[in-house]
């Protein structure tokens, strides 16, 4: 990709890559040269969906095998093949809330939080690209399901409902189940991958920070009360529901509302 003009623009061609480390090499590039401050924001469109490999195979949520077994190496490579799908996508998540919402007249602090997020997520992305090739595996080596980017394509008119279900909702449940998850890799003595979930765990407690900061923006903008807001996109964007047990700890610390998701 030659240096793009503009900051969206940049943003596109990013979604626009299919290659999943070419696309987190590309997230880097672009975080360094906004925090240099001479990338002007600029106006793109994003794509309908971003690019994505031949490889994984993609199956509806429900086909997709279950990772259970940590004692394994297979259940372990199961698992951080699944967390770099997902880093994947939340990589996309950001350059398209950028691209797609990112009025230029909107506060700088926008842009740099979601910037950052994108650079924070190529990051966690090669971590577990790294791990998987320790183990003998890749990325794209296992079946995947599109779940994260249908729920972007659900919210793709309206920032309130995607800041409400990718932070507020998708995000915070890996909060939830991220630290079981560390506490299962160490029983079974797989220190480094426990290790790289825990650099996660700690860096989406402030992505989900940004969610609620830039979603009460985005609500306080458009005068609605935030909880009502919540509450409708979970209602009418969401398939599912909340479901317990909740992290209160983390989602305490990234600003979350007991009453957004506990029913009081």
């Amino acid at each position: 990709m030659a240096d793009p003009a503009t900051l969206a623009a940049g943003a596109v061609a990013i979604l626009g890559t299919s290659e999943p480390a070419q696309k987190a090499r590309l997230s880097a590039a672009l975080a360094a040269r906004w925090r240099r401050g001479t990338l002007p924001i600029g106006r793109a469109d994003a794509p309908p969906r971003p690019a994505r490999p031949a490889r994984p195979l993609l199956l509806p949520p429900r086909d997709v095998p279950k990772r259970r077994n940590f004692a394994s190496s297979v259940g372990r490579i199961a698992l951080l093949h699944a967390l770099a799908h997902i880093e994947l996508n939340a990589i996309d998540l950001a350059w398209d809330l950028i691209a797609r919402f990112g009025d230029p007249a909107l506060p700088l602090e926008f842009f740099a939080d979601w910037v950052a997020v994108a650079a924070d997520e190529a990051a966690h992305f090669g971590l577990l690209a790294t791990r998987l090739a320790m183990l003998g595996a890749a990325y794209g080596d296992l079946p995947a399901h599109d779940g994260l980017w249908a729920a972007a394509t659900a919210t793709a008119d309206d920032p309130v409902a995607r800041l409400a279900i990718v932070p507020l909702v998708l995000e915070a449940r890996g909060l939830d189940v991220t630290p079981g998850m560390i506490g299962r890799l160490e029983r079974v003595g797989d220190r480094e991958s426990a290790a790289v979930l825990a650099r996660i765990y700690r860096d989406e407690i402030g992505h989900v920070a940004a969610g609620m900061r830039w979603f009460k923006f985005f609500c306080r903008a458009g005068r609605v009360e935030p909880a009502a807001a919540f509450r409708a996109a979970v209602e009418h964007r969401f398939t599912g529901g909340l479901k317990p047990p909740f992290n209160r700890r983390a989602r305490d610390a990234a600003g979350i509302p007991a009453a957004y998701y506990d029913g009081s």
